[in-house]
């Protein structure tokens, strides 16, 4: 869904475009990406953050997450984990390092309908039990509305950016969200990412890393959350790359790309339209679109994915 969007913000960041403050990129051609060494990865010096951009629906991802946060715990450079998958504002702090799963479960607030805790929880408990804090750093849903109407989100990102992001929106819905609605739902997204950024600096601690998890257009150098750094913050953004999705393109616009593990072909768009009825005028949930997650206020999802 965000293929566009890539080749666009590829484009607009050799123009030095880009209002993000990140280390250089690594201009890796995702046709010709490789696995990443995570050692040398892990070594690289300086940056306060780093991001990892998985596909919701790749099987292997959830390892890598695993594996990422236990090699920064062991060389003690873990300041803490921020997560999509949780609400801003809910954290573990406090949690003694033996909790029970469900008391983490409890303080992240965790939605199992939408987002799969045997996917995410073995990277989670995995900073529970050394100490480390966990905070979701997601926009709330109570913010939504809000953030709809907020005509300054659109300033946060430049007019040629701002504009991609609306049509990833339309093609990431399958062309079936009302063109009213596209103006909304992209500020939505912006608040999205303007919310984990702000969690990431809060939590940035010197000499260590804040890592995030989110999907991979979360955390795009360009349209996504190191768009919003302040402070010359620095980070590095990787991207989890199923392979034979990558002719696609995303030099530039991630600062490593990880290849791993080729998914079938499958056509979520027609999926989706066979499984959601638009209704215009209807308060909507949260439901999938391709490999995303999205927040749909005037379309309601079908049963099962409510």
């Amino acid at each position: 869904m965000w293929r566009r969007l890539a080749r666009a913000l590829s484009v607009l960041l050799v123009l030095g475009l880009s209002a993000c403050k990140a280390l250089p990129p690594a201009q890796v051609a995702a046709e010709r990406a490789a696995s990443v060494d995570l050692s040398e990865l892990l070594s690289l010096p300086g940056p306060d953050a780093l991001l990892i951009g998985e596909q919701h629906d790749a099987p292997d991802h959830p390892a890598i997450h695993q594996q990422v946060v236990e090699r920064l715990i062991s060389a003690g450079r873990l300041a803490a984990l921020v997560l999509e998958m949780s609400e801003r504002g809910s954290t573990s702090r406090g949690l003694a390092n033996d909790a029970a799963e469900t008391e983490v479960r409890q303080r992240l607030d965790w939605n199992e309908k939408a987002w799969s805790w045997s996917r995410y929880g073995p990277a989670i408990m995995a900073a529970v039990r050394t100490g480390i804090e966990v905070a979701g750093g997601n926009l709330p849903r109570k913010a939504m509305a809000e953030a709809m109407q907020d005509a300054a989100l659109d300033r946060r990102l430049v007019p040629a950016v701002l504009q991609q992001l609306r049509q990833a929106i339309r093609d990431g819905h399958c062309g079936l969200l009302p063109e009213s609605q596209i103006a909304p739902m992209t500020r939505i997204q912006i608040a999205r990412d303007l919310s984990m950024a702000e969690t990431m600096q809060g939590l940035a601690r010197p000499g260590k890393q804040v890592l995030l998890l989110a999907g991979a257009a979360h955390v795009e150098r360009v349209a996504g959350v190191p768009a919003h750094w302040r402070n010359n913050f620095r980070s590095i953004s990787l991207r989890l790359l199923p392979a034979g999705e990558a002719a696609s393109g995303s030099g530039g616009v991630f600062d490593r790309v990880w290849s791993t593990a080729a998914m079938p072909p499958q056509d979520h768009c027609a999926g989706l339209k066979r499984q959601l009825t638009p209704r215009t005028g209807t308060r909507g949930g949260l439901w999938h679109v391709g490999r995303e997650h999205y927040t749909a206020p005037m379309i309601r999802p079908a049963p099962e994915l409510a």
